[in-house]
């Protein structure tokens, strides 16, 4: 859900994809991965990876669909992957073949597995949210100490949003991350399939798109953390990133992260294996590593998102485990909710609202 990483051992042009026994073909959201995971397998397996990295689902739908993307291993988000599903784009996954599958956190494994409607549709590698992420000096400075910091108050209505144009608004580039959460923000159920809901989201959107400073997925991180924009719709773990970086700068910027009051959706992105892949074992290898506790524990050390692998708690960062906008709340989670997958009707509505508001017509 980022921009480019680049690692030292890995080819990352998908012109290089390679189709050979020692091989594995990965692609996967951008940032979404420690430094040293893919060289550590590389060495310890002796399989050559060639990694390449996306920022979208809709990009990753786009080419699974299209056939013969030479990928061995993709990363999508639960409702994607249910649809690819349905389009023959996906090969079931035989758990059988995964020693580590028991380090799985039965419970966040078994939502998605509910919201795809099977179990061996891919294996969750990390969860997590989509809220607001700020810098608070910036958003203090316009709106002062009454700022609405707990609520879609802060970007979705239009007075705020205007005070807070001139230092950057910037919301994602994912229809069914944030529409969902627009009819939440009115008082409808996120997990509605009502075409009207979707309608009315579309214009609150609209109403703020003149404040925006642009829509973009992975942009925001670099951005925020900088002092570039204010205030961001973003996913959980690319906050978390922000926040880090400017500390790590030390340039003066704190960024927070909250899971609005009124409720967002919780979503998965499970490791799958594309059904035409060629390096197939490989893919189970890669999988296999990926489920080990001390692997998991470094990956989430490092992106901050939450992690679909619960043995690897004992070895993850406590700040991380006990940040409530990473791992949510009892309370929190109460007004959590799960995207259903979109049929082709609600789908070609999603899509029709989105555009409106993207192109700003």
């Amino acid at each position: 859900m980022k921009p480019t990483i680049k690692y030292a051992t890995i080819a990352i042009l998908a012109s290089n994809i390679a189709y050979a026994e020692g091989q594995l073909n990965i692609y996967n959201w951008s940032d979404y991965i420690a430094e040293d995971t893919i060289a550590n397998f590389e060495a310890e397996t002796g399989i050559s990876v060639t990694y390449d990295v996306y920022d979208s689902n809709e990009v990753l739908e786009a080419k699974m669909m299209a056939g013969s993307s030479g990928y061995d291993l993709v990363v999508p988000t639960g409702d994607f992957l249910a649809r690819g599903r349905e389009a023959g784009v996906y090969a079931d996954i035989d758990l059988a073949r995964l020693a580590n599958i028991g380090n799985q956190d039965r419970q966040v494994q078994g939502l998605a597995d509910a919201q795809m409607e099977a179990r061996n549709a891919g294996v969750v590698y990390m969860w997590g949210t989509t809220g607001i992420a700020y810098n608070v000096d910036m958003v203090r400075e316009r709106l002062g100490d009454n700022a609405p910091t707990d609520s879609w108050d802060l970007i979705l209505d239009p007075a705020n949003a205007a005070k807070l144009a001139d230092c950057g608004i910037a919301i994602l580039d994912a229809p069914t991350d944030v529409l969902p959460n627009v009819v939440a923000y009115q008082g409808g159920a996120g997990d509605t399939t009502d075409p009207k809901l979707f309608e009315k989201a579309g214009e609150v959107l609209n109403a703020v798109r003149p404040h925006l400073r642009y829509i973009h997925s992975s942009q925001s991180i670099n951005d925020i953390a900088n002092g570039d924009i204010c205030a961001a719709i973003m996913w959980s773990g690319d906050a978390f990133q922000a926040a880090y970086r400017a500390e790590e700068a030390n340039n003066g910027h704190v960024i927070d992260y909250y899971i609005p009051s009124e409720g967002t959706n919780l979503w998965f992105d499970l490791m799958a294996i594309p059904a035409d892949a060629k390096n197939v074992d490989n893919a189970y290898k890669f999988i296999d590593y990926m489920m080990r506790a001390d692997v998991a524990a470094n990956n989430v050390n490092y992106v901050w998102y939450a992690s679909g692998n619960q043995a690897a708690k004992a070895s993850i960062d406590p700040e991380i485990l006990e940040h409530p906008g990473i791992y949510p709340t009892a309370e929190s989670q109460k007004k959590l909710f799960v995207v259903p997958v979109y049929d082709a009707r609600l789908d070609r509505v999603v899509n029709r609202v989105w555009s409106r508001f993207s192109s700003g017509g």
